[in-house]
């Protein structure tokens, strides 16, 4: 049964390179033109990603310190570093911590932030200060 089965794989392909021979000869220019188009073709999409690759618009984003925000909201240095932890999600001791504050220094920080920013809790506070630049 194998050698059936690769006896008749074999004449296939003669007959498949025969009518190929036989159509090359009868169509040769049809058959150079087409080949030339799949050329053309494939450096075409090549060249194309080539293009979008490289020529692609780079999102720029605007660096975070919006020095003139912060002066206008009159926002000091040492509320921006409340400010920057209240954006990691620090609680309030966790901030009196990291900055070697009282707690209750923290708290009435991030109340004049929240005045300042216009802002009724914690992420809005931090969305208003990104929004303005303010935090990355």
């Amino acid at each position: 049964m194998l050698i059936y089965g690769l006896a008749l794989a074999l004449g296939v392909t003669v007959l498949n390179t025969l009518d190929y021979a036989f159509r090359a000869r009868m169509y040769p220019s049809e058959i150079y033109l087409g080949l030339l188009a799949l050329g053309f073709l494939a450096v075409g999409i090549w060249a194309g990603m080539w293009l979008v690759q490289r020529k692609a618009p780079k999102t720029e984003r605007a660096e975070p310190g919006n020095e003139a925000a912060q002066a206008s909201l009159g926002i000091s240095g040492r509320e921006l570093e409340v400010l920057k932890a209240l954006a990691e999600g620090l609680a309030n001791k966790e901030i009196a911590r990291q900055l070697d504050i009282s707690p209750n220094t923290v708290k009435t920080h991030v109340s004049r932030l929240f005045e300042k920013l216009d802002a009724g809790n914690r992420t809005e506070a931090v969305n208003r200060a990104r929004g303005l630049r303010i935090l990355p």
